[in-house]
């Protein structure tokens, strides 16, 4: 049996005719940040909602700290040593947010709070219904760590903060890794996953359809390249192994700021020495080869998925309907187990 902190073996859900996730294996190893990565609508929080035993799997099996999410008695005792951040926190709007962390407290217990008030400060002494939905996820970035869990899953959790505190969390996030914490890190925004994760798990249409490295995705997705001869260039003078999507055009020269002959750019996968070769082949006023933006991989999955802002674009039809049914029924299993919950009756 794995000792990770995550581990699925053809988990599927279904609802009805309708589809959640499917044959979804994956194992998040121990210490890790894990980017779980896809539109909305494609089974992330049907995924993570099953992970938390708010809802039985259709199939297949799954394992969080190594308790069966179909023991209920064996998840229930893992779970006081999980974190969740929900991306919208089901919060008791009746009280302020100190009696709440009161309450959460005296529930899971309380070791962190004060070291992280300091990091993220909601204002505690004011009831929850009048804050602003950058204070209600502070408050919940608090409730999910307080108790100093081992594993902490999060559903878009930097959604409502401001930019400041988004880079903020990123660090937080960083130096919980390097004390040994495990995070399965569900979203949509490329480049937030491209900050914190170590690798990655791309969903599409409730299938895991890509699980590797960052890194090692954003290498095999090859580099951009953007060049400016003085004097007009063919396009099939690039018509080379590794050049793809070649566009040719005028335009300014970056470099000096005057007319070039010719603007050269394309996605590049090959060696760089018949590269080189070729561009030297003409008279060469500026060069860059970049990285691929993360968008541009993602597009190889999803096809001009991809938002001018730098998410994913949401997916439609059955499956966007079944991730919608299940946060309708989880709010009401989150609000009777406060464990896992965000919310309080008090």
């Amino acid at each position: 049996m794995s000792t990770e902190p995550v581990v699925t073996d053809g988990l599927t859900k279904r609802y009805g005719p309708v589809r959640g996730i499917e044959d979804l294996s994956l194992t998040v190893r121990r210490g890790e940040v894990f980017g779980f990565l896809g539109p909305n609508g494609a089974g992330k929080t049907t995924t993570i909602r099953t992970l938390l035993g708010f809802q039985s799997p259709t199939s297949g099996t799954a394992r969080v700290l190594g308790a069966d999410v179909t023991d209920a008695a064996a998840l229930r005792a893992a779970r006081a040593n999980v974190g969740y951040l929900p991306s919208e926190p089901g919060l008791d709007e009746g009280v302020t947010g100190r009696r709440l962390l009161a309450y959460h407290g005296r529930l899971r217990g309380d070791v962190r709070s004060e070291e992280l008030l300091e990091l993220f400060d909601p204002p505690l002494d004011r009831k929850v219904g009048d804050y602003s939905r950058g204070n209600r996820q502070m408050l919940a970035i608090v409730l999910a760590f307080m108790h100093d869990p081992d594993l902490v899953i999060m559903d878009e959790p930097t959604s409502g903060l401001d930019p400041l505190k988004q880079e903020q969390f990123h660090a937080f996030v960083r130096a919980e890794q390097e004390r040994g914490k495990t995070f399965f890190f569900s979203s949509h925004v490329l480049s937030e996953v491209r900050k914190v994760c170590d690798r990655v798990g791309i969903i599409r249409e409730g299938r895991l359809i890509a699980l590797e490295d960052v890194d090692d995705l954003l290498h095999r997705s090859g580099k951009v390249v953007r060049a400016e001869f003085a004097n007009p260039v063919p396009a099939d003078a690039f018509a080379v192994d590794g050049a793809h999507d070649v566009t040719v055009g005028d335009g300014e020269s970056a470099a000096t700021g005057t007319r070039a002959g010719t603007t050269v750019s394309f996605t590049y996968t090959g060696p760089y020495e018949p590269l080189l070769r070729r561009l030297l082949d003409h008279d060469l006023v500026d060069l860059a080869i970049e990285e691929a933006p993360l968008e541009d991989v993602f597009m190889r999955f999803y096809g001009g998925g991809v938002d001018g802002d730098g998410t994913v674009a949401d997916v439609t039809g059955d499956e966007s309907r079944a991730e919608t049914d299940s946060d309708e029924t989880v709010a009401d299993d989150g609000e009777r187990d406060g464990e896992v919950s965000t919310g309080a009756s008090t």
